[in-house]
């Protein structure tokens, strides 16, 4: 008797791709339509990610309470969101 077993994920991609960076569906969702998909578009005044110069603990802070024209996020995403989200956005820098 021959048994075969598979550890491969069988869910029906055909796509090897990489898992999404945590915090990355988040900025796509909330983030992209004033900074962009890599953080320069800096529409409705928007900071230009890609040279900012915020720490992980300054961007949570920015996320969670809001800057200028940007709303706070911390009735809409949980803490542990928000974090990812500012671990994502130092990401887009160059």
């Amino acid at each position: 008797m021959l048994s075969l077993y598979s550890c491969s994920d069988n869910s029906g991609s055909t796509s090897s791709s990489v898992p999404a960076a945590p915090g990355a569906s988040t900025f796509k969702k909330y983030c992209t339509s004033c900074h962009g998909a890599d953080g320069k578009m800096g529409l409705n005044g928007a900071a230009n990610l890609a040279i900012s110069n915020l720490t992980k603990e300054e961007a949570v802070q920015v996320i969670t309470n809001g800057r200028q024209l940007m709303a706070p996020y911390k009735s809409i995403l949980s803490a542990d969101e928000i974090d990812a989200l500012a671990g994502y956005v130092l990401t887009l820098r160059q």
